[in-house]
């Protein structure tokens, strides 16, 4: 029996309200985002997933963002975990940048304690810990602000403060990213632009702009991210260090994202080509909190396969990689969770739920919050007449 619209739930009830208030028929809507009205019409009744690349067509043709449609973020839940209160502090910090500190404020700690301290936020956001790391980030961002003050004058030790506060707010951008705060991330990204220019390092100006492109994979702004892709590289010219070439793939493989999501696959393949070529050159490496090496390559590929419906092949390929022992728990548990998406939707139920439970199990955060998540879960949920008591925890435990 068809779905009324009291129970459309998710990204398909999210499309239907904007389309209403837009005043789109389908067809009208269908014409704006190149997506067949019966194929909307599925999707807002909720008996198909929309994949990312329909998401992001459909977002730029009702001038919204991706999140938007997901409805992120998830209030429910981080109630439930009690992160929803480490946002506030986090805001109130990066509002707080560069205001001068209270004369009673204490003094910064020593650039060695302070280095120390950003190597502990590197471990965190590589570890996906969220929580501990949004605990962890008001103080220090506040510290780091003092600190940038008391060094006025050009130095070494100022371009090492201005490199160590640059890192704490790309760890503040990890936090509001993935717990889908969004203005929160832009904040973020605006406050690290601008200590990256006075860091002396030209890796941290770009690596700003892999993440600002982050936010720009959504329906209205693909053409700037893939502008913002072009500049970077543009800027960071190549020098034959391993560092520069792994941040240099970084930012070749957003432009595999982008262009995948625009629907332009010989562009797409161009661009993941040149970062396969990259990987072969430096392999596995982890720079700037950037995981870039064939491993990550091919996670790519198996996205944008997924992003293009192409689910056989995205589970294909992903049946090809070995993912190393030391792989950082961000990157594994978003290989999982894009496995688990292609999987659900090449039937191959019972694997895909493993996949999700295998991204629980190395970065439970990440997967609680994240959208892709929740509209497997879904698929999974509307397969079988009867759901098992296994999937029914772990829907229940991502708030589905």
């Amino acid at each position: 029996m068809p779905e009324g619209p009291a129970q459309r739930t998710g990204v398909g009830a999210r499309i239907h309200e904007l389309r209403a208030l837009r005043g789109y028929t389908l067809i009208e809507l269908g014409r704006r985002s190149a997506v067949s009205p019966s194929m909307l019409s599925r999707i807002e009744r909720g008996s198909r997933v929309a994949s990312e690349q329909l998401v992001s067509s459909v977002a730029r043709a009702l001038s919204v963002s991706v999140t938007v449609l997901h409805g992120q973020p998830y209030i429910e839940q981080l109630r439930q975990d009690q992160l929803d209160r480490l946002i506030a502090p986090l805001s109130i910090a990066l509002d707080d940048w560069d205001i001068p500190p209270d004369e009673e404020d204490p003094q910064p700690r020593p650039i060695a304690d302070l280095q120390g301290e950003i190597a502990r936020v590197q471990k965190l956001r590589t570890d996906a810990a969220y929580g501990e790391l949004a605990e962890l980030l008001p103080g220090l961002l506040g510290e780091l602000s003092h600190a940038t003050q008391l060094h006025s004058s050009p130095s070494r030790a100022r371009e090492q403060i201005f490199w160590l506060q640059t890192e704490a707010a790309l760890g503040a951008f990890s936090v509001a990213y993935k717990l889908g705060y969004m203005d929160l991330a832009r904040l973020s990204l605006a406050r690290m632009a601008a200590a990256a220019g006075q860091s002396g390092d030209p890796r941290q100006v770009a690596a700003e702009r892999v993440k600002r492109v982050m936010l720009l994979a959504e329906g209205p702004a693909l053409d700037r991210g893939i502008r913002l892709v072009r500049q970077g590289l543009r800027d960071l010219e190549p020098d034959g260090t391993e560092k520069t070439h792994a941040v240099r793939g970084g930012l070749i493989l957003k432009g595999v994202q982008l262009h995948g999501l625009r629907g332009d696959r010989q562009e797409m393949e161009a661009w993941l080509e040149e970062a396969r070529g990259i990987a072969r050159d430096i392999g596995e490496t982890n720079h700037y909190c950037f995981v870039f090496g064939p491993t990550n390559v091919e996670q790519h590929a198996i996205e944008a396969a997924g992003d293009r419906d192409e689910h056989g092949l995205a589970v294909e390929l992903s049946n090809a990689v070995r993912l190393p022992t030391d792989y950082p728990a961000a990157r594994a548990g978003v290989y999982w969770i894009d496995t688990a998406r292609s999987q659900a939707l090449t039937a191959r139920y019972e694997e895909a739920l493993a996949s999700l439970e295998s991204a629980r199990r190395v970065s439970p955060q990440q997967t609680r919050y994240h959208p892709t998540v929740r509209s497997t879960v879904g698929v999974l949920l509307r397969a079988r007449p009867s759901v098992s008591d296994r999937l029914r925890a772990f829907a229940q435990w991502g708030g589905v």
